[in-house]
C-alpha cells in the first residue's frame, strides 16, 4: 500500500507540473495574439491611408489646415484678450494709486486743519500755514500777508525764498493780487511760465465775513511740482477759509490777550 500511495502521490505531482506549464503556454500564447491583433490593426490602417485617393487626401489636408487656422484665431484672440486684461489692470493700479495719493492729501489736510484751529497764538498758526503751503501745496517762495491795523494795508508777516522786502504789494493795480482780493477767491496763474517777484503764480485770499485779512501768495513751486490738479484748487478754497479763521481768531485773542493786560495793570496801578 506504501508504494500504491508513493506512485499516486507522484502521479500528482507530475499533473501539477503538466497544468502549470500549460497555464504559462496559454498565457504566452494571449500575449502573443494580442500583439498579432496589434500588428493587424496597424496593417489595416496603413492599408486604409494607402487605399486613400488623391482627392481624399486633400480634402483631409484641408481640414487639418482649416482646424490649425481655427487654433491660430482662438489663440490670437485669447492673446488679445489677455493683453486687454493686462491694460485693464494697469489702470486700475495706476487709479488706485492716484485715489491713494488723493486720500494722503486729505489726511493731510484734516491734520493741517486741526493743527491751524488747535492754537490761538499768531506766530504759530502761521508757522501751521507755512508747513502746508510748502508740504501739501508743493511751493518754494511764498509770502503770507496780513492786514495792518494801522496803516490798512496788507504787509508781509511771514515768507519763503525770498526776504519780506523783496515781495511786492498787494496794492499793486492792475496785479493778480489785487484781483483776487477784489474777487474773494483763488487765482491761479501758468505755473509753466518763470518765476518771478512781480506776479505770484497762485493767489489764496484770506476772507472773513467779506473783509479781507491777508493773502497767500505763491510765486516759484518747487521742481518736482510741474502743475495743479483737481486736488490742489480745492485745497487752496479750503486752505484759504481754515488759515483765515485760524488768522483772525489768533489776532482777535491776542488783541484781548493785551486789552485784558493792560486793563489789569491799570486796576493794579489803583488799587496800590
Amino acid at each position: 500500500m506504501s508504494g500504491d500511495r508513493k506512485d499516486s502521490f507522484s502521479r500528482g505531482e507530475e499533473f501539477l507540473q503538466l497544468f502549470s506549464r500549460g497555464a504559462e503556454f496559454t498565457k504566452e500564447l494571449l500575449v502573443e495574439n494580442e500583439r498579432l491583433r496589434t500588428n493587424l490593426a496597424g496593417l489595416e490602417q496603413e492599408q486604409t491611408d494607402a487605399s486613400k485617393t488623391p482627392e481624399e487626401w486633400d480634402k483631409y489636408r484641408e481640414e487639418l489646415q482649416s482646424r490649425l487656422q481655427d487654433l491660430e484665431e482662438e489663440c490670437e484672440s485669447v492673446r488679445m484678450r489677455l493683453q486687454q486684461v493686462e491694460e485693464e489692470n494697469q489702470q486700475f493700479a495706476a487709479r488706485y494709486l492716484e485715489v491713494e495719493e488723493e486720500n494722503n492729501n486729505l489726511a493731510n489736510l484734516y491734520v493741517a486743519s486741526y493743527q491751524l484751529h488747535s492754537t490761538l497764538d499768531l506766530d504759530e498758526v502761521l508757522k501751521v500755514i507755512v508747513e502746508i503751503v510748502i508740504n501739501l501745496v508743493g511751493a518754494e517762495t511764498f509770502a503770507v500777508y496780513l492786514l495792518d491795523g494801522d496803516s490798512g494795508e496788507l504787509d508781509v508777516a511771514v515768507s519763503e525764498g525770498a526776504e519780506p522786502s523783496e515781495f511786492p504789494s498787494c496794492s499793486k493795480p492792475g496785479g493778480i493780487m489785487a484781483k483776487s482780493l477784489g474777487a474773494a477767491e483763488p487765482i491761479c496763474g501758468d505755473p509753466t511760465q518763470p518765476s518771478n517777484l512781480e506776479d505770484p503764480i497762485v493767489c489764496i485770499p484770506l476772507i472773513v465775513q467779506d473783509r479781507p485779512i491777508g493773502l497767500i501768495g505763491i510765486f516759484a513751486l518747487l521742481q518736482q511740482k510741474d502743475g495743479f490738479s483737481a486736488l490742489d484748487h480745492e485745497l487752496f478754497s479750503v486752505m484759504g477759509g481754515h488759515a483765515s479763521t485760524a488768522l483772525f481768531a489768533a489776532r482777535l485773542y491776542s488783541q484781548s490777550e493785551r486789552k485784558l493786560n493792560t486793563i489789569q495793570g491799570f486796576i493794579d496801578l489803583l488799587t496800590k
